[in-house]
């Protein structure tokens, strides 16, 4: 007789913890996870774990040694190439096994007061601090890469779009300065979420913290955090920590997203303001003629995974019980790491494109000459020289271009005092002021952006001083990365340094 289908699933998955199905699709998976981003997190906490209970009396000094030998002599290498063991649920009971072999029960001792919740936590914060300030590295190379092409771009003249449609000459530079802020604004959000991050769990345990008298503060210390969650509930259920994160990364990705739309634009045969280096192009298999800006194409893909894989934690975190659970934890992780990998990947690769790509500027300015963009500082000009309002000098001017377009012309060229004056005519009864030189100073791109000196404003003058304000906050952000750095460095070094003391790490 056939066996039946629960018979057959007994057969296959197993009569005991865990299962081959979740073995294979929840446990391995994780083991691999955590064996390569937890283990370094996981020794630090032993340490600093133990430092404490020896400080305040919980375990003896000779015991500790012991136990301290033992994690010394892990074999985290062999760790972090090995297969998953299902006789161990997780990497914890692993290394907890580990530890009790090699220095016997005494070693279970390092698990007073603390649970794998409030570690767990903690190690999830410490892996993903690091995340950040790695990411904030290769934003703030993005930013330097974007000050040095403003500098670069100062009097590079092209036309500004507002709904897509020629709008007013502005420079390149002035727009990589409006990346520069947008990028500025995305590190500073990251910079907040590592601050949310770097905040201790250590001594909540598993939910209520515990009866044996821990010094919460001396792990937060020793292992470099800043702070410390103070309700131990809070600690282990609280994962807004990683939505932040997620957050400033979404939004990171859909800002740079913006650009990179426009770069592929910018880089048609039709728009012509830019032309690639060779390694960032491919040809094609069949035209001859193509170029294919494929590095910005793959940067737009994956800045959308960015965005995908950032809603993906949200979405996880939706509606899941407040409190210590798995949605939060190992299922998630990786989503927020991956993004992250992502980011700072697209980072690194727009600023090479860019530094490395050949602007058209002499096609940018002869555009912008024959564009109607320039018409704004006709009406200008006129409300100063004519002294009309100007909604009043806005009709004239508007007026004007309308007839231009009507009879075929499609640039300023065509534009003489003689058709101005027609509609001034027509519109304020009288004709204008302005002599041919004149009119034609204030239908040039060049002085168009010359004469915008205001604060935020293109012209050359102003981008200078734009430019040193940029320069000094990029040594700010810098000095802010560096500092966090060392923090965790230096906390790192410490615990090193006691446990050298002890006399039982090998050299």
């Amino acid at each position: 007789m056939k066996a039946s289908l629960r018979e057959r699933m007994i057969d296959r998955e197993g009569t005991c913890f865990p299962s081959k199905t979740y073995t294979s699709m929840v446990l391995e998976p994780a083991y691999n996870e955590a064996k390569q981003h937890f283990i370094d997190s996981m020794v630090e906490i032993h340490y600093a774990h133990l430092i404490m209970l020896v400080e305040e009396g919980l375990v003896e000094k000779e015991e500790a040694k012991k136990i301290a030998k033992a994690v010394s002599s892990l074999k985290i290498e062999e760790i972090k190439t090995g297969n998953y063991n299902p006789q161990f649920e997780d990497l914890f009971f692993q290394v907890e096994h580990d530890l009790i072999e090699d220095a016997g029960d005494i070693a279970g001792n390092l698990h007073i007061a603390r649970s794998r919740n409030d570690m767990g936590i903690a190690i999830y914060r410490m892996t993903l601090r690091k995340k950040i300030l790695t990411l904030l590295e290769k934003a703030l190379t993005l930013r330097e890469a974007l000050i040095e092409l403003s500098e670069e771009h100062k009097h590079t003249i092209m036309i500004g779009y507002t709904h897509t449609q020629q709008a007013q000459p502005t420079t390149l530079a002035h727009y990589f300065n409006a990346m520069t802020d947008m990028l500025t604004r995305d590190i500073k959000r990251l910079r907040a979420a590592y601050e949310t991050v770097n905040r201790s769990s250590m001594g909540a345990a598993a939910l209520t913290t515990s009866g044996f008298a821990v010094n919460r503060e001396r792990v937060k210390e020793l292992l470099g955090f800043e702070g410390m969650i103070d309700n131990a509930w809070d600690a282990v259920a609280g994962a807004d920590y990683i939505a932040e994160t997620a957050t400033a990364v979404q939004l990171s990705a859909l800002n740079l997203g913006r650009s990179i739309q426009d770069f592929l634009l910018w880089g048609t045969q039709e728009f012509g303001a830019f032309i690639l280096s060779a390694p960032y192009v491919q040809i094609s298999s069949i035209m001859p003629q193509k170029r294919n800006p494929v590095s910005i194409e793959h940067m737009r893909a994956l800045l959308s995974s960015v965005a995908g894989d950032c809603q993906t934690v949200l979405l996880m975190l939706h509606n899941t019980p407040f409190g210590d659970i798995v949605d939060t934890e190992d299922d998630m992780q990786p989503y927020i790491w991956k993004s992250m990998e992502t980011l700072g990947g697209v980072y690194e690769l727009l600023s090479s494109v860019l530094l490395t790509m050949e602007v058209d500027k002499e096609n940018l300015l002869k555009r912008a000459k024959e564009s109607f963009a320039n018409v704004t500082e006709l009406a200008d000009t006129m409300v100063r020289a004519d002294g009309l309002s100007f909604r009043q000098a806005h009709h004239v001017v508007s007026a004007t271009v309308k007839e231009l377009m009507k009879n075929g012309n499609k640039s300023l060229e065509a534009l003489t005092l003689d058709l101005l004056n027609v509609q001034s005519k027509l519109i304020v009864g009288k004709p204008s002021t302005l002599t041919k030189e004149e009119l034609l100073e204030c239908l040039s791109p060049e002085y168009f952006v010359q004469i915008r000196t205001l604060q935020g404003g293109p012209s050359p003058t102003r981008l200078e001083k734009t430019i040193k304000v940029r320069l000094a906050e990029q040594t700010d952000l810098s000095n802010w990365l560096i500092d966090k750095q060392d923090q965790l460095r230096v906390s790192k070094e410490n615990v090193t340094t006691i446990i050298k003391e002890w006399n039982i790490v090998d050299e």
